[in-house]
């Protein structure tokens, strides 16, 4: 019987979720993922218990949607729940399967409401990236950035959430990306720009409104 059979989840952020890190505890990980193998509920429960809210954070910051992101966020763990069988540890770690499982089903959500076009980089703005990261900073956890978010790049989102939310080194996030780790460095650095461009545009914008 599929161990997905007779349950039905629904993520709700206001749930007490405990999550962990990205990549630790590997001994503990590979235990539970073992048994979440073999069909074991507890252990599948434990393993949503440490990553729901991971991955609800990387859906929201994609989407700037907060029950969107709760919908795709249940959506991610019955596709682990259903494929769990057939994961292999020895490929790629368990917290980058699950990120590359949330961006299919986000791309699935795209492809089905269609997806406003992306305001395209400026390659000529000035290289003020140290200056930049100080003032995201201010921002991190706000609906202001989920919304800045959205005028990125698709790659661009995934390296800016994955290297600042998630705080993943730029080796791990080549990894969940299946990209070099050059090709993140450049994608951080562009995202990067693009950003200190929007935050510098609104920022002269509020100026002009208060004048």
């Amino acid at each position: 019987m599929p161990v997905s059979e007779g349950i039905v989840l629904r993520y709700n952020r206001s749930t007490e979720v405990a999550t962990v890190p990205a990549f630790v505890q590997p001994s503990s990980e590979h235990n539970l993922i073992e048994r979440a193998c073999c069909g074991e509920r507890t252990a599948l429960a434990e393993l949503y218990l440490r990553y729901a809210d991971t991955i609800y954070r990387y859906l929201y910051y994609r989407t700037a949607d907060e029950a969107l992101a709760e919908d795709l966020t249940a959506e991610v763990f019955l596709r682990v729940l259903e494929g769990i069988g057939s994961y292999n540890e020895r490929g790629i770690p368990f917290l980058a399967w699950l990120y590359r499982i949330a961006r299919a089903r986000l791309v699935d959500h795209w492809r089905r409401a269609g997806r406003r076009p992306v305001v395209p980089l400026d390659e000529k703005l000035p290289d003020e990236t140290a200056d930049i990261e100080a003032a995201l900073d201010r921002i991190w956890s706000s609906q202001y950035l989920a919304e800045l978010l959205q005028m990125l790049t698709d790659d661009q989102q995934q390296v800016i959430i994955l290297r600042f939310i998630e705080d993943l080194s730029i080796a791990e996030v080549a990894q969940v990306l299946g990209k070099s780790k050059g090709a993140v460095k450049s994608l951080q650095h562009r995202a990067l720009r693009r950003l200190g461009r929007l935050l510098r545009t609104d920022e002269r914008a509020q100026s002009g409104s208060n004048s």
